[in-house]
């Protein structure tokens, strides 16, 4: 791999990461259509971290007054909830929605990423994830904020990024779209999905690290690049995004999702005949 294509997937990366578009599925795609050779899954592993160290620089004052109430909260009620502040709350909250992707991550991650890494699977879940999407962003009465979340809700976004876990799904996706069948209004339902990947992106870097280890100096490099234009566009891209779905619709997303599935097949049809 040469260092501008670091840099480019990198970017990929840190654009596909945080819009709901689906990293994974880019980063399988992209080389694909490129004819690229795949560029292995300790690079993949980071450029998540790149995207992790986004999230936690970006959302680092939400998470310090989280931990800090919910240790005062916790010393002082225990497991009397009621009795919680609402940052203290919303952390148990990512907690119990982080359960199902944990659950299925340990399970299901080895299989799936040795057959369904294809790219006419990603194409397929790119157009069939985006008609959900229309559907989700069509209903929704965009009314509820963050502070009404509740564990019924984030047991379901939290099943919705388990779901995630296929590529071409897409994490921001999936956990968008769950909040706005509750009704979420669209930049809060965001913010919670950004919150809420936080402990699946720490959890999975843990445990694809030792992929990262016996890496030659030019690897190392190029692995440095990619990890730097996937913090720098991820960190630029989080922010546009929540100012963004204030006011505005996923149906830009949605058809770019049709666009890109419809690309891809296309292409790979042709390459197949």
């Amino acid at each position: 791999m040469d260092f501008l294509r670091a840099a480019i997937l990198g970017i990929v990366q840190g654009l596909a990461e945080f819009l709901p578009i689906s990293s994974s599925g880019h980063l399988i795609l992209v080389p694909a259509l490129f004819g690229w050779e795949d560029q292995g899954l300790a690079f993949d592993v980071g450029l998540h971290c790149g995207t992790l160290v986004v999230l936690l620089v970006y959302f680092w004052r939400d998470w310090v007054r989280m931990f800090g109430t919910g240790l005062r909260d916790f010393s002082r009620h225990q497991f009397r909830f009621r009795e919680h502040s609402q940052d203290s709350r919303m952390l148990w909250l990512i907690a119990f929605g982080s359960i199902p992707a944990a659950v299925v991550g340990l399970l299901f991650n080895d299989w799936i990423e040795e057959h369904v890494r294809q790219p006419w699977v990603v194409a397929i879940t790119l157009a069939a994830f985006g008609a959900v999407m229309l559907v989700a962003d069509r209903r929704t009465r965009n009314r509820r904020t963050m502070g009404s979340i509740s564990i019924v809700d984030a047991a379901f976004i939290g099943v919705a990024q388990a779901m995630a876990l296929v590529p071409g799904v897409s994490r921001s996706g999936a956990t968008l779209c769950a909040g706005l069948f509750r009704d979420i209004r669209r930049d809060d339902a965001a913010r919670f999905a950004f919150l809420l990947g936080t402990p699946a992106f720490v959890g999975a870097a843990a445990l694809t690290a030792k992929d990262l280890t016996g890496l030659s100096g030019r690897e190392g490099l190029e692995l440095g690049i990619g990890f730097l234009c996937s913090a720098t566009v991820g960190f630029a891209v989080i922010h546009l995004l929540l100012r963004y779905l204030r006011t505005r619709t996923l149906l830009p997303f949605v058809l770019y999702r049709f666009a890109v599935a419809a690309l891809a097949l296309t292409i790979g049809g042709i390459r197949v005949i």
